[in-house]
């Protein structure tokens, strides 16, 4: 009988990253922090250092630039998480740059070996192992050199006591047959994509030995307190087993009539798409909906896309983010995705215990995305919705369409399906004007009215009216079975 061995996991500090390793680095792994030119890696690395390192876990951090390491700290001393108090004490930096120019591998290992001996370090970093690499095709070593050269480094670093990472520049996972790739226990990628007008970073864990990693790509931002990385969001299985969705568990939008037209309300847990022309009343219609929920002590949340920077938002809206009721997130930074989005989405829902969401507008959500992200837009958007109705959560959505009277569409990205209910708001032109009508197009598993009901708004609300079948004159165009 055998026990197995524990493998102790450190936590990285850095946002999101534990969350895609699978509960931190194994403590003792050799890892490779791989990627194309300025995607982040020495930031990664460095923001990895100086939140583990400490008096009992002391970090060697080798340089093998061209240039000293006080030209690369002056930069990195810009983030909040260096703190300078550590260097030399518990981190240590050493420039390998003039070793490397004598062209003896044997005597950089050496180097490395001894500083290693003498510092007794838990955390070893080698940046950027990429440069050793083109100093040997410099100095014309030869690929058999450069591969001893490799399997020694990678022999020596697994056989420290210590958490050890390479670091270097590689236009792709499968671009490189470097042995470092075999030997290394962890790999993580990291790039940058630049689509028209929009740029993107993604980090990939390719490799994690002994636990089990977040697949896929994933979405990161290096902002002014360093690098913050948003997991894809995905619904696990069995997350969802325990909420039931009951026809007979409904919450009201904030307008009687309307509540009674969808068959006694909106099913709790359901996702409510609400269509129709610019001006139609769809965001005074998504106000109610929180404000009935904050009024029966339901917290909401609001994503607001059609929101710009000089644009307030409406002042009973206003009154319910001051007073806490509702949360806003925040959607005016450029190039977001989708998992960025959702990431702040779940996390303010989480705090607030928030059971109402709404997402205002589908078309303004579009373009706050970064361009390399609309492309995959409605499998996006599908993903969403996914992850918030399987919170439990109740969602609303807007989206505008060109009302083309006798067109009848529900949505131009055709994602109708993803609703569980539809609402539909028109105009009609009756006597030279236009008046606002109301349809509920369909609700999941419920009997709902299949009447065309007249609204106006009156005072920041919807006020529903009698149904378009008692007036005998409309607009031109429309079905003649209407009129």
């Amino acid at each position: 009988m055998s026990n197995k061995v524990v493998i102790r996991r450190l936590p990285t500090g850095v946002p999101g990253l534990d969350d895609l390793l699978g509960g931190g680095l194994p403590e003792f792994s050799f890892n490779l922090l791989a990627g194309t030119p300025g995607s982040g890696k020495t930031t990664l690395a460095h923001q990895i250092m100086f939140s583990l390192a400490a008096p009992d876990r002391r970090a060697l951090f080798f340089t093998v630039l061209g240039e000293p390491p006080l030209k690369m700290l002056r930069y990195q001393q810009q983030f909040p998480f260096f703190d300078v108090t550590k260097v030399n004490h518990s981190i240590k930096f050493v420039n390998l740059a003039s070793d490397l120019l004598e062209g003896d591998f044997d005597r950089v290992l050496k180097r490395v070996a001894d500083e290693v001996q003498n510092f007794s370090p838990s955390l070893v970093f080698v940046d950027s192992f990429r440069s050793v690499t083109q100093s040997a095709k410099a100095m014309n070593q030869g690929v058999s050199g450069l591969q001893y050269f490799v399997q020694q480094l990678g022999m020596q670093m697994t056989s420290w006591q210590a958490t050890t990472f390479l670091i270097g520049e590689y236009l792709a996972p499968d671009s490189e047959s470097s042995p470092v790739f075999t030997v290394a226990d962890g790999i993580i990628w990291m790039s940058q994509l630049v689509h028209r007008d929009a740029m993107v970073r993604k980090i990939q864990v390719i490799k994690m030995r002994g636990q089990a990693q977040s697949p896929g790509v994933h979405t990161f931002r290096i902002n002014t307190d360093g690098v913050e990385i948003f997991p894809r969001a995905v619904l696990k299985p069995g997350v969802a087993a325990d909420i039931q969705i009951a026809g007979n568990v409904r919450l009201s939008l904030g307008v009687p009539i309307l509540d009674e037209m969808m068959g006694g309300g909106l099913p709790a847990g359901y996702s409510l798409l609400v269509v129709g022309p610019s001006g139609s009343g769809k965001t005074v219609l998504a106000t109610q909906f929180l404000a009935e929920g904050a009024r029966i002590g339901e917290p909401g949340v609001i994503a607001a896309f059609e929101k710009s920077p000089n644009q307030l938002l409406s002042r009973q809206l206003d009154k319910l983010i001051e007073s806490g009721a509702v949360g806003l997130v925040n959607t005016r930074t450029l190039d977001l995705s989708i998992d960025e989005i959702l990431h702040e989405l779940v996390a303010m829902i989480t705090h607030m215990d928030a059971k109402r969401v709404v997402i205002d507008s589908l078309s303004g959500f579009e373009l706050a995305l970064a361009s390399v992200f609309r492309e995959d837009f409605r499998e996006a958007l599908y993903r969403m919705i996914a992850i918030l109705t399987g919170m439990g959560v109740t969602v609303l959505m807007t989206a505008e369409l060109e009302d083309q009277y006798s067109v009848l569409r529900f949505s131009t990205y055709g994602n109708a399906f993803l609703a569980d209910a539809i609402l539909m708001q028109r105009y009609v032109e009756i006597a030279g004007q236009f008046k606002r009508v109301m349809s509920v197009v369909k609700v999941r598993a419920s009997m709902h009215s299949k009447d065309i009901r007249f609204f106006d708004i009156a005072d920041d609300r919807i006020v529903i009216g009698e149904p378009l079948k008692h007036y005998q004159g409309i607009l031109s165009g429309y079905p003649q079975s209407t009129r």
